[in-house]
């Protein structure tokens, strides 16, 4: 990393203007701050901090603190300037007091000379309450405002409880969460592209069709106008009692592991019943975003030609994949001479951890789309076999996830757990699909799903040849299943 007391040149064709409006704070600041969250994406990578911009304001008058909104832009050294992920936008929101907050130590940023208030201490503002009901009180009228800088929107519907307590989520990584008493929770992206956010636009549209299947959207923030307009943050329903998806699943793995005797459909915690319920969910959540967005079709030799691409990638990174390779090109070759594949909004990033069940049924959560991909390419259109592949391979990976945590049993224990994990796996498989389809599969939409299983499970063997080498057996072992079974 270069001298970070001197910022690069402000601004990128692929981000709006930062300039250095804050030039007052020292950029080596930031990048402490930075390496030390869990949402920062840049993690490892050689950068600098090109620019610092203040772009909102929430409170310039009364009692302290003063919330800021900083736009922090990095720019990388590991790739070819103007590449597009040469340039990263991060979001960073402030609480400035003149005196220190003793209570705010753990979110301690730094402090500084500000133009507008002398020497300040900054905090993350997520990490305050003072400063979140500043947020929280922005969202309150009915009628999009337009509030130091930033636009904030609200969907009709819904009267947000303006004296709630904000409480941070822990454990988030890609953004930050903050919920407001049982009331409402908002979600603050982190990493900002230009360009309308489709966790966003996805619920905007479920939510004023009624759909129950999501948290509903409450509201919004955005800063700018046109191709460079910026989503921030978005406010939706806060489903406070509901459970998550994936957490459930390890839990009837654990039940049916618990009693060697059983069989999956015997265990008391079978989870065939909720993968069906699943798959209805996903259903109607599919025939909403059919009908709320533009629906059209490609050709399948586009789509098995965007595998193969991948596949060929893949095989650089994992060797193993080479052994594969004929039957996955053959699949590929199917694919490939079905003449139209119907493409429309999916969510695009599915898998169990996307997903809570509350009292009222399942909801599906989280459309951003997948993260690794370009806010262009998250908002094309895609199969909705995409999600189906997704949810199949999460049920695939639970089993293994539980099998690892057993690591005193004999090879004959093993084996028989993991036989019973595979019952397991196909069980909730064929019900979340028959429930998904309502019927048998023509031999285009096996020859489909078999497809986008296969380029899901092509992805994870790189994922885990890079982060855990000791897991790639789990997607190979799908890969090799889907070659023998066709």
């Amino acid at each position: 990393m270069s001298d970070p007391s001197t910022p690069g040149s402000p601004g990128s064709p692929a981000s709006p203007a930062v300039s250095d409006s804050s030039d007052h704070i020292d950029p080596q600041v930031l990048v402490t701050y930075l390496t030390k969250t869990r949402w920062f994406g840049g993690k490892g990578r050689p950068y600098d901090v090109s620019g610092v911009r203040r772009i909102g304001t929430l409170s310039d008058t009364g009692p302290y603190p003063r919330v800021v909104v900083l736009l922090v832009e990095l720019t990388y050294s590991d790739v070819a300037a103007g590449a597009e992920d040469a340039v990263e936008l991060y979001q960073v929101p402030l609480a400035l007091y003149t005196d220190p907050e003793h209570r705010l130590d753990h979110a301690f940023i730094g402090w500084w000379d500000d133009p507008g208030m002398g020497w300040v201490h900054a905090y993350d503002a997520l990490h305050d309450r003072q400063a979140m009901d500043r947020w929280l009180q922005a969202f309150g009228a009915a009628a999009p405002q337009h509030v130091g800088g930033l636009d904030f929107h609200r969907l009709p519907g819904h009267d947000l409880d303006l004296e709630a307590v904000s409480t941070l989520f822990t454990g988030e990584q890609s953004n930050s969460s903050v919920a407001f008493g049982e009331d409402a929770v908002l979600k603050v992206f982190r990493k900002v592209t230009p360009g309308a956010n489709p966790d966003i636009t996805t619920h905007e549209v479920l939510t004023r069709a009624g759909s129950s299947d999501v948290a509903h959207l409450y509201g919004w923030v955005s800063y700018g106008e046109g191709e460079q307009m910026l989503h921030l943050g978005m406010l939706q329903q806060f489903l406070r009692t509901a459970s998550d998806g994936w957490d459930l699943a390890l839990t009837s793995v654990r039940n049916l592991y618990a009693d060697a005797d059983l069989a999956a459909r015997e265990a008391g915690g079978d989870f065939a019943g909720e993968a069906g319920r699943l798959g209805e969910t996903l259903a109607a959540v599919h025939a909403e975003l059919a009908k709320g967005f533009a629906c059209s079709s490609v050709p399948g030799a586009f789509v098995a030609e965007q595998m193969r691409q991948r596949l060929t990638a893949a095989l650089d990174v994992v060797p193993q994949l080479a052994e594969h390779e004929s039957s996955l090109r053959a699949l590929f070759d199917r694919l490939a001479a079905i003449e139209e594949v119907p493409v429309q909004r999916v969510h695009g990033d599915l898998h169990l951890g996307q997903t809570l069940r509350t009292a009222l049924g399942w909801k599906i959560v989280d459309f951003e789309g997948e993260p690794a991909k370009a806010l262009s390419e998250r908002v094309l259109p895609d199969s909705p076999w995409r999600d189906v592949a997704g949810m199949l391979r999460s049920f695939a990976y639970a089993p293994h996830a539980v099998e690892r945590q057993y690591t005193d049993v004999d090879d004959e224990e093993a084996d028989d757990r993991h036989e019973r994990g595979l019952e397991w796996t196909a069980r909730n498989q064929r019900y979340f699909v028959g429930s998904y389809t309502g019927g048998e599969l023509s031999a285009d939409e096996l020859t489909l799903l078999d497809a986008y299983v296969a380029d899901k499970a092509v992805y994870e063997t790189v994922y885990e040849t890079r982060n855990r080498p000791t897991w790639v057996e789990i997607p190979l072992r799908a890969i090799a299943r889907i070659g023998a079974s066709r």
